[in-house]
């Protein structure tokens, strides 16, 4: 994926009216929690090849099994067709925050880095701003 320079509030206005509402919500929450890093929107083929428009907070740098660097977000928040993801690369220990407090958060679907739900009905806002500044601390960003 690549940071594109699309305007990220025209890219949200741009969401269908039932997402809409949801997403720049989460974005108040996640660029609030994240205030002071950078807030980008990454765009191109994203895990398992699909095309992904994501709106990155925070950036560090990592070096692939292959050797190459490089630079992703701390925190990132998709719409996706049926439900909305945030993704957290945040590691405590050897366990991603996603998958330890994920469940603790409401109505949700918890993979190795990510959290999908349907709407922001289905989530406990509070607790995911903890976890998204957890993610800030332990990254060191």
């Amino acid at each position: 994926m690549e940071i594109s320079d699309r305007d990220i509030g025209e890219f949200l206005d741009g969401l269908s009216e039932e997402s809409q509402a949801d997403m720049k919500a989460l974005d108040a929450a996640i660029g609030e929690a994240m205030d002071g890093m950078p807030r980008e929107l990454y765009v191109g083929k994203f895990w398992g090849g699909t095309d992904q428009e994501i709106i990155g907070y925070g950036r560090y740098s990592y070096t692939r099994p292959n050797g190459q660097e490089v630079e992703w977000f701390v925190v990132g928040l998709a719409q996706q067709k049926n439900y909305i993801s945030v993704y957290v690369s945040a590691v405590e220990g050897d366990e991603y925050l996603s998958e330890k407090y994920g469940p603790d958060l409401g109505k949700v679907k918890v993979g190795k880095s990510s959290i999908s739900f349907k709407t922001t009905q289905d989530i406990d806002m509070d607790k995911l701003v903890a976890l998204i500044l957890r993610a800030r601390k332990v990254s060191s960003v």
